[in-house]
């Protein structure tokens, strides 16, 4: 049987029984269901005379106690600092022996801030002990022991606080997965791991995951977990980096002064001054310069950057979260990717599994999207009994491969809710989906050239002269990867340009692109 060790300071005022005839030193010793082996009596050196007096008193009301007596001395019993540094360097040179005994902090006695430093160590588990709390007795009760209470800091041990831990750690989960009933266990593990990272660190977190796996959707609810939880304040800013070339780069991210590219030019705050106090969402972030991923390690290790054409930092404190759909790691080694970014990326990575590893999820998310068609129709839309069967049988089908994994079959579920007729999806329109896809992803495959121009104009790519339609490809991937249409004019005029009175590039590409109803914002470019 482990003997009982209380710990305590000597309560200069009550100890000394001048108030009451209750003195908790005294009295903690003394119940008979709660038997003390022994006490170790924290005292000051000015107040050892009254040390012995307790001494003396406990051994004889109760022989089996051994009293030892430590000198603890404090100039200031209520400086918070030299408090906590004594006991913790007292804590330290015990020798605790948790195999033979068992510790208690007696938290009646000393002065608040003595039972606060108590506190934090005993929670902490520098001082291995559960606290124990003494009351004098009741004006109704007889006797002048009173009473004792004793508290397990480990809240595990408490059932009801633990089924409240673990409903809330529920609700966060439910959060991070939207509310969506997943089944997929690889999948619901990952969320219990991101959701304790979300809630106790501010370390970047790196999502990884093909195109259309959600890691922005993701992103977006870890921001809300995080703003639950009070760990940040300020906004989500979501930034596609895939949109970031060319020499405007620096300046939407950092910012920029007055002049610096050029007269004209207002100040510019920069996406990383937006996110101070809350967190920068970086995706596609493989997509950034080694210039500005410098920069960006820089912000996150430091909490400040340079803008553009100024001489002073300025200060942006912010959580990170970075997506990528590709091996950072890779790229690394490519020389296309900074290490000490990877590195600093690297603490906290999450792998999202696509829709294909998560076909027991795909049930859900039909659920789920449906709910979210009913809030952009107004009206609840769904499906005839064969409809669903046909569809769901589909859609879990080993061969159907969904290459634009969630956001293929959000829109899908999308498009057969805006054609339900009567709001009934059946089983005809379901059939029609089905060869829809099978023909737009065949498509992709055989015609890249088509698939893009089906992203750009819908059903209106269909329309066009084949000539037309490699030629306008071309144009578009020009235009995806240039900073600006005046660049992408550059380049597409760059033989014919010379000739020409007029070198308008920009008004040149803006008039093509004119005839086929587009313009620079239509492209997803920057």
């Amino acid at each position: 049987m482990k003997k009982n060790v209380v710990i305590g300071f000597l309560g200069t005022q009550l100890d000394s029984g001048k108030k009451r005839k209750w003195r908790p030193s005294v009295a903690v010793t003394q119940h008979g269901g709660f038997p003390v082996h022994r006490l170790e009596l924290l005292h000051d050196r000015g107040w050892s005379r009254l040390a012995n007096q307790v001494k003396q008193e406990i051994e004889d009301a109760s022989p089996a106690t051994e009293v030892f007596l430590q000198q603890v001395d404090l100039k200031d019993p209520w400086d918070f600092q030299e408090v906590y540094g004594s006991l913790f360097d007292f804590a330290r040179g015990y020798g605790f022996d948790e195999d033979r005994e068992e510790y208690f902090v007696h938290l009646t006695t000393g002065t608040h801030v003595a039972q606060i430093c108590w506190f934090l160590l005993t929670e902490s588990r520098h001082v291995p002990a559960k606290l124990v709390q003494t009351s004098p007795p009741r004006a109704n009760e007889t006797g002048i022991l009173g009473a004792y209470n004793i508290v397990d800091l480990d809240l595990s041990r408490y059932n009801a606080l633990q089924q409240r831990f673990d409903l809330v750690a529920e609700e966060y989960n439910a959060l991070l997965k939207a509310g969506i009933e997943t089944r997929n266990p690889r999948f619901n593990s990952l969320i219990e791991r991101i959701e304790l990272v979300a809630t106790n660190s501010d370390a970047p977190l790196l999502l990884l995951g093909a195109t259309g796996t959600g890691k922005s959707e993701l992103a977006e609810r870890i921001y809300e977990l995080k703003l639950q939880r009070r760990r940040v304040k300020g906004r989500l800013v979501h930034v596609n980096c895939a949109t970031l070339k060319g020499e405007r780069a620096m300046s939407n991210l950092f910012g920029h002064r007055r002049g610096a590219f050029g007269s004209g030019t207002s100040d510019r705050r920069g996406l990383l001054r937006e996110a101070d106090g809350g967190v920068l969402f970086l995706d596609e972030i493989n997509e950034l310069g080694l210039d500005e991923q410098a920069m960006i390690l820089h912000a996150v290790e430091t909490g400040r950057f340079l803008p553009l054409g100024s001489d002073h930092e300025i200060t942006s404190r912010f959580q990170l979260i970075a997506g990528a759909n590709l091996d950072l790691g890779q790229l690394v080694s490519d020389g296309k990717f900074r290490p000490d970014l990877h590195a600093r990326l690297n603490l906290w990575t999450f792998r999202l599994p696509s829709l294909t590893e998560r076909r027991e999820d795909i049930e859900p998310n039909i659920e789920f999207e449906l709910n979210r068609a009913e809030k952009l129709l107004g009206t609840r839309v769904g499906f005839n009994a064969d409809a669903y069967a046909r569809y769901l049988d589909f859609a879990t089908s080993p061969a159907t491969l969904w290459p634009g994994n969630f956001r293929d079959l959000g829109a899908s579920v999308q498009r057969l809710s805006t054609l339900a007729p009567r709001a009934r999806i059946t089983l005809a329109l379901v059939e029609q989906e089905i060869e829809a896809l099978q023909a737009q992803w065949a498509a992709a495959k055989t015609d890249p050239d088509g698939a893009l121009l089906r992203d750009v104009l819908g059903e209106g790519a269909i329309e066009l002269d084949p000539f037309d339609k490699v030629q306008l490809a071309y144009v578009i991937r020009i235009c995806r990867e240039s900073a600006s249409l005046s660049a992408a004019g550059r380049t597409l005029f760059s033989a014919s340009r010379a000739a020409k009175a007029s070198q308008n590039d920009a008004d040149r590409l803006r008039k093509y692109l004119a005839r086929f109803s587009l313009s620079w914002a239509d492209l997803g470019a920057n």
